[in-house]
């Protein structure tokens, strides 16, 4: 026997030392063996094998700086989503490196409320600007543009029709998969009215419902459907798409709120699986009319790049839950935001005046970019913005007059030149155009935004906050733009900004970067 126990040990030390390794931030194999490790259980003292990281990010390329003379226009769609900061979050609190790619900059700003006020004429959404100092590159300057959506109250919120579509398949098997996916859905469903109908929609190895249209004052029968559920199984995430919508249609409210709300890990593998037949599937139900929700769960074998693709191209959201206190933010305290649309398709378009614009930069929105031409076309789909959601984004800016490495080169065959003439007190000019939720055409806004900077000091604890917000999201990626990765003087700076700071979000943020050299 002791022989035996020897021969075990030797052999479980060689797998351990021997085998190559997952690293478990990335999803990329250590060495070259893509091989299980295997551990002992410290509680039960049972062996168990721990899988290979999959997790998948859609890669990203950085933003580069443009010139005014020669790019004039910046257009992008607006982005709702903030799934990466709650991802990132998971990632420093379990004490991994975050992986590049999972860090989408926008997402991490989005996240966080801010003080914009509610809008007061016929469009529903203010438009607020900020132009500071930027701390990461001294010559170098922000602007802040902030849209804030109207805060529409319950009882005037058009009555909803929602397919709840659950992944059951088995790498839901999870306690943060499947349990935290049923809790996580009872705090949706106490937010119901009677004028709501909801319907469960299940995918494992096939699809099927297991709600049938229901009046969201029955909430103990669709809590009962919720907690029927059982993990197990391959998973057609294509045929259960299908039939989501296909219900979502049947039951469809006219001038209603019609959406599908996904919840899963990602993790297709049956029927319609790579990213551009999802895409080309999601864009054609789209059409439709009816919206969508993606809620990701669970980590290991998470496919962040499909979700985000299912989101984007779907006329929806999408929101990552690690915890109960996330399902109950996105789900219960934002579920107005999260679930009302009250504007679709929205895009900026912002012309900076060459006159005191040597260079800019978008700061995040990689995958969000469109054409120029896109802005006016009324075929090319764009972000949502729920009731009460508001969105930012921020622009470097290098002005004109100052050195800076990332101004890009002058051109030697192309005259430019500067207009002196005109419109020497403009920064920039932001268009911004939207779609009812129920229209087709859309709605265009013109804002002039004055050359008025104030110091960082003055700014407002929004505008430090965002700013602190996007340097670490810069400092993760690893940005190559910023001159300056100190945690300790981003760390200082969000705490200028913690006003405003009832539930406490911001001072976790501060936190997390203090868990990160």
């Amino acid at each position: 026997m002791r022989n035996f126990n020897f021969f075990m040990m030797a052999f479980l030390v060689l797998t351990i030392f021997g085998c190559k390794k997952a690293d478990y931030a990335t999803g990329e194999m250590l060495d070259n063996a893509d091989v299980a490790v295997a551990t002992t259980d410290s509680v039960s003292g049972e062996e168990y094998i721990a899988e290979p990281n999959t997790e998948s990010y859609a890669g990203l390329e950085e933003n580069a700086f443009e010139s005014p003379l020669k790019e004039p226009l910046s257009t992008f769609s607006i982005d709702v989503d903030n799934a990466s900061y709650t991802n990132i979050r998971r990632f420093i609190n379990e004490g991994q490196k975050v992986p590049k790619d999972a860090v989408r900059v926008e997402e991490m700003i989005n996240f966080f409320k801010y003080q914009y006020p509610q809008p007061d004429g016929q469009h529903p959404f203010s438009i607020n600007t900020e132009y500071s100092d930027c701390p990461w590159n001294k010559n170098s300057r922000l602007l802040k543009i902030g849209l804030q959506g109207k805060n529409i109250p319950m009882t005037n919120l058009p009555p909803s029709n929602l397919v709840f579509l659950v992944d059951v398949s088995g790498s839901m098997d999870e306690q943060n998969k499947l349990p935290l996916l049923k809790e996580s859905m009872k705090i949706l469903v106490k937010e119901l009215r009677p004028i709501d109908k909801v319907s469960i929609v299940v995918y494992a190895g096939s699809a099927g419902v297991v709600l049938e249209p229901t009046s969201g004052d029955q909430k103990d029968e669709i809590m009962d459907a919720f907690d029927d559920l059982h993990a197990g199984g391959s998973t057609a995430g294509g045929e259960g798409i299908e039939l989501a919508y296909k219900l979502a249609q049947q039951n469809f409210i006219k001038e209603g709120n019609n959406r599908v709300v996904i919840a899963t890990d990602g993790d297709f593998n049956v029927g319609v699986s790579t990213d551009d037949d999802m895409l080309k599937l999601i864009e054609q139900k789209r059409e439709s009319g009816v919206f969508l929700t993606v809620l990701g769960f669970g980590m290991g074998n998470y496919k962040d790049s499909k979700m985000e693709i299912l989101a984007d191209k779907g006329n929806g959201n999408y929101a990552y839950i690690d915890n109960i206190q996330e399902a109950n933010r996105f789900l219960g305290k934002e579920f107005k935001g999260s679930m009302f649309a009250i504007a679709k398709d929205v895009k900026i378009q912002i012309e900076f005046n060459p006159k005191h614009v040597q260079a800019y930069r978008l700061i995040g929105y990689e995958n969000r970019k469109l054409n120029a031409e896109d802005f006016k076309n009324d075929k090319i789909d764009a972000g949502e913005l729920g009731s009460g959601h508001s969105v930012t984004a921020l622009y470097e800016i290098v002005p004109t007059g100052v050195e800076s490495d990332y101004v890009p080169s002058d051109l030697k065959y192309t005259k430019t030149k500067k207009d002196d003439s005109n419109y020497s007190d403009e920064l920039a000019t932001v268009k911004f155009r939207y779609k009812k939720p129920d229209g087709n055409k859309s709605i265009e806004i013109v804002n002039v935004i004055a050359d008025k900077k104030k110091d960082l000091e003055s700014s407002s604890p929004d505008f430090k906050f965002t700013t602190a917000v996007s340097w670490f999201g810069l400092k993760l990626r690893e940005s190559k733009y910023i001159a300056n990765s100190s945690s300790s003087d981003i760390k200082k700076l969000a705490k200028s900004g913690l006003s405003n700071d009832d539930e406490g979000y911001r001072s976790e943020f501060v936190r997390l970067v203090d868990a990160v050299n």
